[in-house]
């Protein structure tokens, strides 16, 4: 049994295979409509080779008229319409006279009339034909024109938000590295070398791990919090038994999808914040539970909170909210929420609720958007559960 895949291509994706398809059909569907005038008016079955020689001039006519067209159709406007009105009426004007030519040459006797009343008969039908043809020419480029133009601002939008999520996503704190590097740097004075090597090999991994994921990648939640721990364990070389690290991780969305490093500023800034101004250290403690149809991310610490008389939170964590803020809004827009708080037991709180997708979800929908047929994504607005029954080949 052999496998033929479906590749649904747009119809003007080839813009000269478009143009001979639409060129002969329409000169194909002006035949039989004159063709079928003809014989309900009575006309004889050799009219309709007079009727296919009138089909192969206009064809040949409009033919040259699209090299004028094509020249013509980026100058400005009042150039454009008057040469188009130019090449049109001499078109016309050459088309009926070649039309009133056949007539009385192939029925000198029915068409008696004089030369220049079938030349004026032809020219109205003639001059219908090619304005109608003109007409459809102009409006399927300026469609086609616009179908690129805006594919071309989706092509930007997409580059830019790709280049804002890569900024956001390597604005690193460069504290952190400041502060890593001089540890190492004092435990190699300190003939330390052993935990030197170790916090080298963690920020190695680390640094790696930022820089072998695209941006905009999303990754599952444990892999996330794999990373999480990488860093904290960077960390907890420094502040030792002050930092105290806790999960509370629902294995529902263990693979939940959520952008790379998400999680990393918000910790960072718990350490600055929480753990940093208190000689006892804090606990910080990472949540995270399925809510409905969403992922919802705690990132909560026990430290001193809002300092008094502050009402900004925001001036109390540095970029790390903001950051997280924008990424969230560029990867799901309204879908998503970010909110915080200090808690009544003291200390600060940050909420994220983002939609609960799995890798094998997004595959089945970005199938789905490719054309591959409807699917069945399983319940609404999940996008995750009862993944969907993907065709994407005939069998013969």
């Amino acid at each position: 049994m052999a496998v033929i895949e479906l590749t649904d291509q747009p119809f003007f994706s080839n813009k000269n295979r478009a143009f001979w398809n639409l060129h002969s059909a329409g000169w194909a569907g002006a035949i039989a409509m004159r063709g079928a005038v003809a014989l309900a008016n009575g006309q004889s079955l050799s009219f309709l080779f007079i009727i296919l020689l009138s089909a192969v001039t206009g064809y040949s006519i409009s033919l040259l008229l699209s090299v004028v067209y094509r020249a013509v159709i980026e100058r400005r406007p009042v150039v454009m319409w008057s040469t188009t009105l130019l090449a049109v009426t001499l078109g016309s004007v050459l088309y009926a006279y070649i039309d009133a030519w056949v007539a009385q040459t192939m029925r000198p006797t029915i068409d008696g009339s004089p030369f220049a009343q079938l030349w004026l008969g032809a020219l109205y039908i003639d001059g219908i034909l090619l304005g109608a043809w003109s007409a459809l020419y102009y409006a399927i480029n300026f469609f086609v024109r616009a179908e690129e133009q805006q594919d071309q601002m989706l092509r930007l939008e997409a580059q830019a938000t790709s280049a804002q999520l890569t900024m956001l996503r390597y604005q690193l704190n460069p504290h952190f590295l400041f502060n890593t590097l001089n540890s190492i740097s004092t435990l190699v004075l300190l003939k330390q070398t052993e935990q030197a090597n170790a916090m080298l090999s963690r920020l190695s991994s680390f640094l790696r791990f930022t820089l072998i994921n695209e941006a905009e990648a999303k990754v599952p939640l444990t892999q996330e919090i794999e990373t999480l721990k990488l860093y904290l364990d960077i960390e907890k070389m420094r502040f030792e038994e002050r930092l105290r690290p806790k999960f509370e991780i629902d294995p529902a969305v263990s693979e939940g999808l959520v952008p790379s490093l998400l999680l990393q500023p918000l910790v960072e800034n718990a350490i600055k914040y929480a753990v940093t101004p208190k000689e006892e250290g804090a606990d910080i403690i990472v949540a995270a539970q399925l809510v409905g149809h969403k992922i919802r991310i705690t990132v909560s610490d026990t430290g001193p909170g809002l300092p008094v008389g502050q009402q900004n939170p925001m001036l109390s964590i540095g970029v790390g909210m903001a950051n997280t803020r924008e990424r969230l809004m560029q990867a799901y827009g309204d879908e998503q929420r970010f909110k915080h708080r200090i808690k009544s037991t003291g200390g600060f709180e940050v909420i994220l609720e983002l939609p609960y997708q799995t890798k094998k979800s997004l595959a089945a929908l970005e199938e789905q958007a490719a054309g591959g047929g409807p699917k069945d994504t399983g319940p609404k607005d999940t996008g995750v559960k009862n993944g969907a029954n993907v065709q994407g080949a005939v069998t013969i």
